[in-house]
C-alpha cells in the first residue's frame, strides 16, 4: 500500500499536480485497491484532521505575518536592527541576520521575512561594499531564522500532528534559532574582515535607543505570546488571537499603515494560505492511515535500529533523508506525512522527541531556500531581480554554514534540551 501510494504520488506531482491534490488521490487509490473501507469514511477522516482547535493558530499567525508585512513595521524592526549591530565589522551583514531574528519573533514566516525586508537589506549591504551575489545569498539563507524562531508556524503544526506541548516545543526552538544566527555572525564577521567590507563605525547611543523606542511595540508581541504561553496564561491558539489583536492595532489605529478598507484583502489573502495548508492536512491524514495500515513506522524502526548504534547516528540518518525530502516537496506537507512515521521510530532508538521536531523543522526549512521548488529562493529573485543561477551561485557559502549549524544541533542535543529543562518546561 505504502509504495503504491508514493509511486502514485510521485508520478502525480511530476505532471503538475498540486501536492495536496496528488496526495490525497494516490491515498483513496491506494485503501480502495488494497482494503474494503468505505469512501465516507475517508472524507470523515480528513475532516477530523481539520477539526482542530491548536490548528486553528495556523491561519492566525499567518495574519500577523500578512498585517505585519503589510503594515510596514518591518521597516522599524530593521532601524533597530542597524542600530544595535551596524557599528560593527561587516555591519550590515549583522544587521541582515538580526533583523530575521527580530521578525521571525514577530511575523514567524520566511517569505513575510523576504518580501518585507528583503529589498532593504540587499540595498543597505550593496551600499556598504557587499557584492550582490553575497547580500542576496545571506538575505535567502537568514530567511529560514523566522521559520525557526517562536512564534515559529512550522513549529506549531508539527507541536500539533505530534500531540506534544506547543509551548514548549516554541521555547525549544529559541536557542538554537539564536545559535544558527550567532554561526551566521561569525561566518559574516570573517567573510568582511577578510575583504575590507563594510568597516566598523561608531556606536551610537542616541540612535539606538531612539530606533529601540520606536520598534519597541512590534517586539512586545513574541514577548507577550511565550510568556503567556509557558505561564499558562492562554493556549497557543488563544495567543494567536491575541497576536492578531495587537497586530491589528499596531498596524490600524497607532501607526495606521492598514486602512480599514484593505483588510477584507488582508483577510482573502491569509484564507487562501490557510486554505492550502489546511488542505495537505486532510489529504495527509489519509497518508497517515495508509502507513500506519501497512506497518511503515514499525519497518522504519527496524531499518534504524540496522543502521544505527544510537539515537545520535540515527538522527543523522533521519537528517540527511529530510534534506533530499525537502528540496522537492512543501515543509508543510512533508511534516504530515513524515511526523507520524519517523518520530515513533526515531524515539524507539532512543531520540528525545522535542530535539527530534526542532531539529525536523528546521532541516526542511532548508527547502524553502534551494531548488527546485523553494518558495524564498524564488521570493528572493524576484525581489533582487537576479536569476535564480546567480542567486544559488551566491548562496552556496551562507548556505554550507547553515548546514554545519544544523548538523552541530543534531550532534549536541542539549543546545535544544538543557533550556527548556532549566525552565521546568520539559
Amino acid at each position: 500500500m505504502s509504495l503504491t501510494l508514493l509511486l502514485l504520488f510521485l508520478v502525480l506531482s511530476m505532471f503538475g499536480v498540486p501536492l495536496a491534490v496528488a496526495l490525497g488521490l494516490s491515498a483513496v487509490a491506494a485503501i480502495v485497491l488494497f482494503t474494503s473501507t468505505p469512501i465516507d469514511l475517508l472524507a470523515q477522516s480528513m475532516f477530523s484532521a481539520m477539526n482542530s482547535f491548536l490548528l486553528v493558530a495556523v491561519p492566525l499567525f499567518i495574519l500577523v505575518g500578512v498585517l505585519m508585512e503589510r503594515g510596514r513595521v518591518a521597516e522599524k524592526l530593521f532601524d533597530f536592527a542597524e542600530a544595535m549591530v551596524g557599528w560593527l565589522p561587516g555591519g550590515l551583514g549583522h544587521v541582515n541576520i538580526a533583523s530575521s531574528v527580530i521578525f521571525g519573533g514577530v511575523s514567524g514566516s520566511s517569505v513575510a521575512d523576504i518580501a518585507s525586508i528583503g529589498a532593504i537589506e540587499i540595498k543597505a549591504m550593496e551600499r556598504h561594499g557587499f557584492p550582490k551575489g553575497y547580500a542576496v545569498g545571506m538575505t535567502l539563507c537568514t530567511s529560514t531564522l523566522s521559520s525557526i524562531i517562536p512564534p515559529s508556524i512550522l513549529i506549531v503544526i508539527a507541536g500539533s500532528i505530534a500531540n506534544v506541548s506547543i509551548g514548549t516545543l516554541l521555547v525549544a526552538g529559541l536557542v538554537p534559532g539564536l545559535f544558527i544566527a550567532f554561526v551566521f555572525m561569525v561566518f559574516n564577521h570573517v567573510y568582511a574582515v577578510r575583504h575590507g567590507f563594510n568597516p566598523p563605525t561608531p556606536f551610537h547611543l542616541r540612535h539606538f535607543l531612539r530606533t529601540g523606542l520606536a520598534a519597541i511595540l512590534p517586539m512586545l508581541t513574541p514577548v507577550i505570546l511565550l510568556v503567556g504561553i509557558v505561564d499558562g496564561y492562554f493556549t497557543p491558539t488563544e495567543a494567536a488571537a491575541i497576536a492578531v489583536l495587537y497586530t491589528m492595532f499596531l498596524a490600524v489605529i497607532l501607526y495606521r499603515s492598514i486602512r480599514p478598507s484593505d483588510l477584507p484583502g488582508i483577510f482573502i489573502e491569509t484564507a487562501r494560505t490557510s486554505g492550502t495548508i489546511l488542505f495537505i492536512a486532510a489529504t495527509a491524514k489519509l497518508a497517515a492511515w495508509v502507513f500506519t495500515y501497512d506497518g511503515l513506522p514499525v519497518q522504519v524502526a527496524e531499518l534504524l535500529g540496522h543502521i544505527s548504534a544510537g539515537p545520535t547516528t540515527a538522527l543523522i540518518v533521519i537528517f540527511l533523508f529530510l534534506i533530499v525530502v525537502g528540496m522537492f516537496m512543501d515543509a508543510i506537507a512533508a511534516m504530515f506525512i513524515l511526523i507520524p512515521v519517523l518520530l515513533p521510530p526515531a524515539m524507539s532508538v532512543g531520540v528525545d522527541p522535542m530535539h527530534f521536531l526542532v531539529v525536523m523543522v528546521i532541516t526542511l526549512t532548508l527547502g524553502l531556500i534551494t531548488p527546485p521548488v523553494g518558495v524564498c529562493l524564488f521570493a528572493v529573485s524576484q525581489v533582487a531581480k537576479m536569476p535564480i543561477e546567480e542567486v544559488i551561485r551566491g548562496s552556496l557559502a551562507p548556505m554550507s554554514i547553515l548546514l554545519l549549524a544544523i548538523l552541530s544541533l543534531v550532534l549536541f542535543p542539549d543546545l535544544t534540551l538543557a533550556p527548556i529543562r532549566l525552565m521546568g518546561l520539559y
